[in-house]
């Protein structure tokens, strides 16, 4: 028995229950589904083939098999309907916000009226599963048709198994770092290899600065898992902020063990990249236990998306503190705070282009970084703004981008309007 196909001949057919055991165990393990599942499966196969031989198409067939005792017992169930449930016969149907018809129209093969159920079980309520117990096969074996509606039904039912699955199982990985090989690259998205599955990168999760070479393994942040019709959606991210303060998870014990926590991040990937942490516990250093001896845990975190550049900087529930810590390696003199969480910091004038950064990058990565937003002035010219030295956190910058494009908006409509 090689494959799929001929296992569910092999069981549908010669109904060797057995034997089934053995099948049902090599099964589970070859498609990585539990062995209950695989039972389902099978019953509703077995199900499906004695409804095709004996039955008729409106009838609900069931099956149970007890693979102990070796025997497979067959039963019609019948759903308990009550008067009011039922449509006329010239009455149209109608349908609820669901989809669902309100009422149903009364098939003797698939319902039983409450009174006629009651006679067979006093204690049966509407909705219930009344069961009819029928004869297994005499000649204990499925005609040709049948047995290959039965296979379509196990080749069916364990893919949407394995999908289940899998999906399940990425689905409780959301969030963390997971490795795979490069599969195939072409202009819209990365595909990689990651065992039981594909991920999907797009491009825009990927680093700007980074080639990636068929056969390359590599990590990733597992960002998000979809359910789609040809199986699970896996999404992949390396520009994610949070796949840098996974990969620091994965080096520091003291992240670990919640004795230093990352308060924020804020990142440009392939650029640059600014971590804040502090300690939950005194005594203990947070950056220090992030960089680690001689820089060895950051360097870890670099060797995986290097060139790119990291700041580990301390926290501080003080805003100015946070603020001239996160403009680092830049030295502060002074820093005012400003209403509507503006802060306004000084510097002498030799260290006004490391605080601003090339292109204003160190100033923007501390705005989102303290969530505040920032003005970098000279000290010696304290009324005049700096080109590049002034940015907003990502918030407060989406919020005045949707103002702009509303009144964009409104000019339209006035135009047309005037037409």
């Amino acid at each position: 028995m090689k494959n799929l196909q001929e296992y569910g001949i092999f069981i549908l057919s010669m109904l060797n229950l057995k034997e089934i055991s053995e099948a049902v165990e090599i099964l589970a393990a070859r498609r990585g589904i539990s062995k209950e599942k695989v039972i389902e499966i099978l019953e509703s196969a077995l199900a499906s083939a004695y409804k095709k031989e004996y039955r008729k198409k409106t009838e609900i067939i069931r099956a149970k098999l007890d693979l102990d005792a070796g025997k497979v017992k067959f039963w019609q169930a019948k759903i308990v309907v009550e008067p009011s449930m039922l449509r006329k016969e010239d009455e149209p149907p109608e349908f609820g916000e669901d989809g669902r018809p309100i009422k149903i129209k009364f098939n003797p093969d698939r319902h039983i009226l409450i009174e006629e159920a009651k006679k067979i079980n006093p204690k049966v309520k509407v909705g219930d599963e009344i069961e009819f117990k029928l004869e297994p096969p005499r000649d204990r074996e499925f005609g040709r048709i049948a047995a290959q509606t039965a296979k379509q039904v196990i080749l069916q039912k364990i893919r949407e198994a394995e999908r289940e699955t899998i999906f399940e199982e990425f689905k409780k990985r959301e969030g963390q770092i997971i490795s795979g090989i490069v599969q195939r690259v072409d202009k819209k998205n990365v595909y990689v290899d990651l065992g039981k599955a594909v991920g999907l990168m797009p491009f825009f999760e990927a680093i700007p600065t980074e080639h990636y070479r068929i056969g390359q393994r590599l990590k990733f942040y597992l960002s998000s898992v979809e359910k789609d019709s040809r199986g699970p959606k896996i999404i992949l991210s390396r520009a994610h902020p949070k796949f840098v303060s996974r990969l620091f998870w994965l080096e520091v014990p003291e992240i670990q063990e919640g004795l230093v926590e990352i308060k924020s991040i804020a990142r440009e990937p392939g650029s640059r990249t600014k971590i804040a942490v502090a300690a939950s516990e005194e005594g203990i250093d947070p950056v220090g236990s992030v960089v680690g001896q001689r820089g060895t845990r950051v360097m870890a975190v670099l060797n995986e998306i290097s060139p790119e550049k990291i700041d580990v900087i301390e926290w501080s529930k003080d805003s100015e503190k946070f603020v001239a810590n996160a403009l680092a390696p830049a030295k502060i003199k002074y820093v005012e705070s400003h209403p509507k969480r503006e802060i306004i910091v000084f510097v002498e004038p030799d260290q006004l282009s490391l605080a601003i950064g090339k292109g204003g990058q160190n100033v923007r990565l501390a705005a989102k970084l303290t969530n505040l937003k920032i003005d970098v002035r000279s000290a010696e010219e304290p009324e005049k703004k700096q080109e590049d030295g002034v940015a907003q956190p990502e918030e407060e910058k989406e919020k005045k981008e949707g103002k702009e494009e509303k009144k964009e908006e409104k000019k339209e409509e006035k135009k047309e309007e005037s037409k």
